[in-house]
């Protein structure tokens, strides 16, 4: 019975590690802790400057300032598809505050798919991380949604408009 207990304990312990405990680093380069962020959902969204799906970042601005006290939204700009975002840190920055005013956190360029895939990004695609499903980001603006404990609560493809109804919906 002991044996029996302690490989459930194990499969769970390993099935969904705390997303919490990833090192991140801002476009300032600056660590960032996500634990900063418990209690709200986050919505972590792979961008590029240079991509059909780019004005998106205006709606994420506005879903963030209608929904900022109980959302966070963190950017992640991605240069893996069709080298859509070719900018340094500096040009990132300075590209969504002049064209889209954004004011959610944006995080250090990374990728987020193959060999080379960062931290936050194997733990959103794979279910023996995250504890919940497997994803595959396909193209810019995939969006992942977390709950207030750091949960998957659900991924949404580059055309689902940060404003729609399929995300809107867990947030009120």
């Amino acid at each position: 019975m002991k044996t029996v207990i302690a490989i459930l304990l194990t499969s769970i312990m390993l099935n969904s590690s705390d997303i919490y405990n990833i090192k991140l680093k801002n476009l300032n380069g600056e660590e960032l802790q996500l634990n900063e962020f418990k209690g709200k959902k986050i919505l972590i969204v792979n961008t590029a400057s240079k991509c059909g799906f780019t004005p998106q970042y205006e709606d994420l601005q506005k879903l963030y300032i209608k929904y900022g006290d109980k959302l966070e939204i963190i950017g992640v700009p991605c240069n893996q598809f069709f080298k859509q975002e070719p900018g340094t840190a500096d040009e990132i920055a300075t590209f969504c505050q002049k064209n889209y005013g954004v004011t959610f956190t944006m995080l250090e360029k990374a990728n987020v798919k193959g060999k080379s895939q960062n931290e936050l990004y194997k733990w959103l695609t794979q279910k023996e991380l995250n504890g919940v499903k497997n994803a595959t980001v396909k193209w810019n603006f995939h969006k992942f949604l977390l709950d207030e404990n750091g949960k998957l609560l659900a991924d949404f493809g580059s055309s689902v408009n940060p404003l729609s109804e399929e995300i809107v919906k867990y947030l009120q």
